[in-house]
């Protein structure tokens, strides 16, 4: 823990001195400017879990969590879970974690955890996900190293409607840090930080490409599958240095026969300016998980690389154009990829100046993470019935002003028959002010692209749209609790179209965090 010395805290506080200076107008009097109203504890965290399926092959389920602590005992947070090992790539699921942790001694925690999430993979008349729901208590003793943490569980796997379940041990690896935020009440204030806010990530991608599969590129039938395959996705990214960065990125089939194909990968890379400071020219390696879409990935694990070009632009977005090759470390997929994207600054970390940490101003805006249940009472299978399908899904939402907003969805199929569905959508959103007569009340309307397919509906190329209107309720003294009613419509966008009505039900937390 560093202790700061009072030569530090003289240079802090003659900077903070300029700063409010810099601030304050010719009349004199300051500008106010918002500070983080709370930081808590937070956890990046990841876990193996081993299965055992009805036939008796052995898969494992790759884990990966974000949880933020409510207080010094409970946490929650989003949670993804991927297949990486046996022969059933592109088995993934999509959630929410709730963990409660009891202190053992200095270094030792115990932790109980409940993720309940939907999704599913390739599935036969012995293997059966049912709806898609799964479930998965765990107990696990942790040691702790510095921020970094280690230790074993006993598992849970189950879907309740199918016939996959099992108990096991497995290994869990997280590392602690901090969740800064402001509090959602200052949205639109200028602000100061001397610390990233949010999730801790500097910039969002929409991104749409395609693979183009080699010659030796075999389906799940030993068929050769060569066809060009659209992908539309988004990405986070999280900069270490000037052109060094780390991040996790999905995507999914959006065009070629491939609907159900899903990836979830981290990547990192390196860029250097190219003749002038915004034209950067570098390279990139990702490593993850995807499958799905009859499309052979083995075990599941895909490794790409390839060049990179990026355009910081001077209004702050960013164009960035990639290629390279993709391919399964086990199973016969191998591709080169072209893809384009357009990435939003989120946050950027502050610098060191001269006086210490650089508290550079920005502006305060409203992010919002919502579980949500989507009902869709009216789709297509391939096979010509139609049914209810309801999704289990993770929405996220940032203000780009005060009435404009982008948002992200994605989810799978946890209830009806479509287990294995799966959907990641991106776009924007117009929102009122809070109502004069009601200010906890607000009304808005969104319309999302993306790609979605699996689980046997008829989706043809995978690419699909949906828009909705919406109403809010914001709770609480600082109005983080937020609870949505959404009604919309759902289509598909190519080949034989189909469309139903969606039923939207959202609970949410909402922060500040600062555009710089």
């Amino acid at each position: 823990m560093f202790k700061p010395t009072s030569t530090s805290l003289a240079a802090a506080g003659f900077f903070l001195a300029l700063n409010a200076a810099a601030q304050t107008p010719a009349g004199g009097a300051a500008t106010p400017m918002a500070r983080i109203a709370e930081s808590r504890p937070a956890a990046i965290e990841s876990n193996w879990t081993p299965l055992r399926l009805p036939t008796g092959e052995r898969i494992a389920l790759l884990g990966g969590s974000y949880l933020m602590a409510i207080n010094e005992e409970w946490g929650f947070g989003p949670s993804v879970y991927g297949a990486a090992k046996g022969n059933y790539g592109g088995l993934f699921t999509v959630g929410l974690t709730a963990q409660r942790r009891w202190r053992l001694g200095q270094n030792t925690h115990l932790a109980a955890g409940l993720y309940a999430g939907a999704g599913g993979g390739l599935s036969s008349s012995q293997v059966r996900f049912g709806g898609g729901l799964m479930l998965r208590p765990e107990l696990s003793i942790r040691t702790e190293m510095g921020p970094w943490y280690a230790g074993v569980s006993l598992n849970h796997v189950r879907f309740p409607s199918g016939n996959v379940h099992g108990n096991s041990v497995g290994f869990v690896l997280g590392r602690s840090g901090s969740f800064a935020g402001f509090s959602p009440l200052d949205a639109g204030r200028p602000g100061l930080a001397s610390q990233r806010t949010g999730l801790g990530f500097d910039e969002i991608a929409v991104q749409a490409g395609f693979y183009k599969p080699r010659s030796s590129t075999r389906n799940r039938s030993g068929v050769a599958s060569t066809a060009r395959m659209g992908k539309a996705g988004a990405d986070l990214r999280h900069y270490i240095a000037e052109g060094s960065w780390w991040g996790v990125e999905a995507s999914g089939a959006a065009q070629g026969g491939a609907d159900g194909f899903m990836e979830v990968l981290a990547n990192a890379g390196q860029d250097w300016a190219l003749g002038h400071p915004s034209l950067r020219v570098g390279g990139q390696l990702a490593l993850g998980l995807g499958g799905g879409g009859n499309v052979d990935t083995g075990s599941g694990w895909l490794l790409r690389a390839g060049p990179t070009l990026r355009w910081q632009t001077p209004w702050g977005p960013s164009l960035r154009l990639d290629a390279g090759l993709a391919r399964a470390t086990a199973g016969n997929f191998k591709a080169s990829f072209v893809r384009l994207g357009l990435s939003m600054p989120l946050d950027r970390g502050p610098r060191f100046g001269a006086f210490g940490l650089d508290d550079v101003p920005g502006t305060v805006r409203t992010q919002q993470l919502f579980t949500s249940i989507q009902h869709l009472p009216k789709v297509r299978f391939k096979d010509g019935r139609k049914e209810a399908v309801t999704h289990l899904g993770l929405m996220m939402t940032r203000e780009l002003s005060r009435s404009v907003y982008g948002t992200a969805q994605a989810g799978s199929a946890a209830w009806g028959s479509a287990g294995a569905y799966s959907y990641g959508l991106v776009g924007l959103g117009l929102q009122t002010q809070p109502l004069a007569s009601q200010p906890r009340w607000r009304v808005g309307a969104e319309l999302l692209a993306g790609a979605a397919g699996g689980g046997g509906v008829a989706v043809r190329s995978g690419a699909v749209l949906q828009g909705e209107a919406w109403t809010q309720l914001n709770l609480g003294e600082e109005e983080r609790l937020r609870l949505r009613l959404g009604l919309g419509e759902w289509r598909t966008l190519r080949g034989a179209q189909q469309s139903s009505p969606v039923l939207n039900v959202s609970v949410g937390y909402a922060f500040g965090s600062l555009v710089r």
